[in-house]
């Protein structure tokens, strides 16, 4: 008996190990890509920040003095102060409208609210290209559209240059990128919506409360998982604001558009400063994890 006991867990033993090697296999051409792209890259983005990398000679040990003379430029900071306000008017400007059209068109017959999802969808499937270089259009200070309905109705007494205009230029940037960031919000949201167990809000609304009451006190709660997503997805997106500055305004004019992500591209593929520029990386990289870290702890505290 004590022989077939022990027969059984050698076995037992045996088909855990396959079935664990197994699985390694299968995840193995993943797990040497995330390395090969993914972690390498961190190591060498870190390594490379304490260096003065140059294309056209070796490289330079200089410890730390690529983060000192960041915190001492005036570009950067002023591309973590744009930076920070994208990421503070369009995160919860985002996740507020997301969640109102959600409520919205979740209430809808099913046709509806698939139609609507796949409408404010769109702009994520159709690329940021596309819908930059249409907003572009729309934003020209001679035939754009907005000038064009503005100094027909009234509204403006001349053409205004949207994008080369420092009061108007971050303004510009930051609609666009809500109009490229709520069609996964509000999907996740329906989604969310539609999990919310039916039978707690009709139990509320027989003991009389109100739908303001049910939806805060009962769906809310419920969705936190998915708010908390996109937030922290929302927040990193809108840190690494790149393409909408590259194409409309690269970072101009007089740097009121500048953020920190067009810094970093700036200072290393065109003014070839690797190691800066690597250094700004870091110093990003860990702004968005702090960001994340208290978005979680916030977020797990409700």
């Amino acid at each position: 008996m004590a022989n077939k006991k022990i027969s059984v867990s050698t076995k037992t033993r045996r088909l855990m190990i396959h079935e664990t090697v197994t699985s390694y296999l299968f995840l193995l051409p993943f797990l040497a890509f995330f390395v090969m792209f993914v972690v390498y890259p961190m190591f060498m983005c870190l390594y490379t920040s304490f260096f003065d990398a140059t294309m056209g000679r070796d490289d330079i040990f200089v410890g730390f003095a690529n983060y000192s003379t960041l915190f001492q430029d005036k570009v950067f900071w002023q591309g973590l102060w744009n930076t920070l306000i994208i990421v503070l008017v369009s995160v919860p400007v985002t996740c507020a409208f997301s969640l109102w059209v959600a409520s919205v068109i979740s209430k809808m017959p099913v046709a509806a609210t698939s139609a609507f999802r796949c409408i404010f969808y769109l702009p994520v499937v159709t690329g940021s290209v596309a819908v930059t270089m249409v907003w572009k259009w729309m934003f020209n200070n001679y035939y754009g559209i907005f000038n064009y309905i503005g100094t027909q109705t009234g509204l403006l007494d001349q053409n205004i240059n949207w994008l080369g205009d420092p009061k108007y230029a971050l303004g510009c940037i930051i609609l666009i990128l809500l109009t490229t960031s709520v069609g996964q919000p509000i999907v996740l949201y329906v989604s969310a919506l539609d999990n919310v167990d039916k039978s707690l809000v009709e139990a509320a609304e027989v003991d009389g409360a109100t739908a303001m009451q049910a939806f805060w006190k009962i769906k809310w709660p419920q969705m936190m998982p998915t708010t908390l997503y996109i937030l922290v997805i929302t927040t990193i997106n809108s840190f690494q604001c790149f393409a909408l500055i590259q194409l409309l305004t690269q970072g101009g004019p007089s740097n009121s558009t500048m953020t920190i992500m067009y810094y970093i591209y700036y200072n290393a593929f065109k003014l070839y400063k690797y190691g800066y520029g690597n250094a700004m990386g870091v110093v990003l990289a860990l702004i968005i994890a702090l960001l994340s870290a208290v978005q979680f702890k916030l977020g797990q505290e409700k």
